[in-house]
């Protein structure tokens, strides 16, 4: 039966990988661009380097780049990277589940977050500190009362408070940078929501309020990037709706990037950031990584681009 195959010339076939695409062997000495450029131009190399170049691209036009982040990004102590891209007006946008507002929160307020769950569960403790509770519901009475989000009025809140670790906030920080942040909570997910003096009521209000803000920024992501980090379902679900009014309401979206990063591809993540949404002159990709290795990363090569 086998002499019977047709064989072809290896010329001839199509083949998928090449040497030209082969990483680069880079000196110590040279740039961290040089670095960069020296990945390979195959899967994970060839899309990060095509991130990095369209979040370039968009801070050069003055274009939107507005990140999404999980609770995870706080707690692999990635702030100060978040931060430092806020101030440099890159990062023009930020959105958070209930867990990543509530924990930085309690980095602002004493440094410090992320309880042993195995441990305090069998004790009946978990999720029982009362300061993290009584800020979010300070916070969203203030919502109710001032017509703004959630987001916002935690940002507020810990500024006016003169929490000591501030600095190392992301909603104290776009606060004081007036860039939007908005918090999106799902109710009955969170440690807050278990306080007996929480308003069902009020959460939801400023959680709304915040809801139609990320509308409004996503209206604008034309020519820009849009990055989930570390959200697996909550923060995609609210991508995905607020580009659809965005659509509705006859905003142009029909050219941009997203991005999602995190240590497993999530279903909802890739279907409702980097697939559903784009059109054939979009961009999704699709990098799989820790965020303590990939954030750090990712904001060394945009600086050296940029610069």
């Amino acid at each position: 039966m086998t002499n019977k195959l047709r064989m072809i010339p290896i010329s001839k076939r199509k083949t998928l990988v090449d040497i030209k695409h082969f990483a680069k062997l880079v000196q110590p000495s040279k740039s961290f661009d040089a670095f960069v450029n020296s990945f390979p131009d195959i899967l994970g190399g060839r899309d990060f380097k095509a991130l990095v170049e369209a979040i370039v691209r968009a801070v050069k036009a003055k274009k939107m780049v507005g990140v999404g982040l999980g609770a995870h990004v706080i707690k692999c102590g990635l702030s100060p990277v978040i931060i430092d891209l806020m101030k440099r007006g890159i990062i023009k946008a930020i959105a958070m589940n209930g867990a990543t507002a509530i924990h930085d929160y309690e980095i602002s307020l004493v440094g410090r977050t992320s309880e042993d769950v195995a441990e305090s569960i069998k004790t009946g403790r978990f999720g029982m500190v009362d300061e993290t509770a009584q800020a979010f519901i300070r916070a969203s009475k203030n919502t109710v009362l001032n017509d703004n989000g959630l987001g916002s009025s935690l940002g507020h809140l810990i500024l006016k408070d003169r929490n000591k670790y501030s600095s190392s906030s992301i909603l104290a920080q776009a606060s004081k940078l007036s860039i939007p942040v908005t918090v999106h909570v799902a109710l009955g997910t969170d440690t807050i929501h278990m306080h007996p003096a929480i308003s069902g009521a009020e959460l939801g209000e400023a959680s709304i309020n915040d809801s139609r803000l990320f509308c409004q920024v996503i209206c604008g992501l034309n020519k820009g990037v849009w990055l989930n980090i570390g959200s697996a379902v909550i923060l995609p679900e609210v991508f995905l709706k607020a580009v659809s009014v965005a659509r509705n309401q006859g905003y142009k979206l029909d050219s941009f990037t997203t991005a999602n990063l995190d240590m497993i591809q999530h279903y909802r993540p890739r279907q409702n950031v980097t697939g559903r949404p784009l059109t054939k002159s979009s961009l999704g990709i699709n990098l799989t990584g820790q965020h303590e290795l990939l954030l750090p990363l990712l904001r060394m090569a945009v600086l050296s681009r940029l610069s």
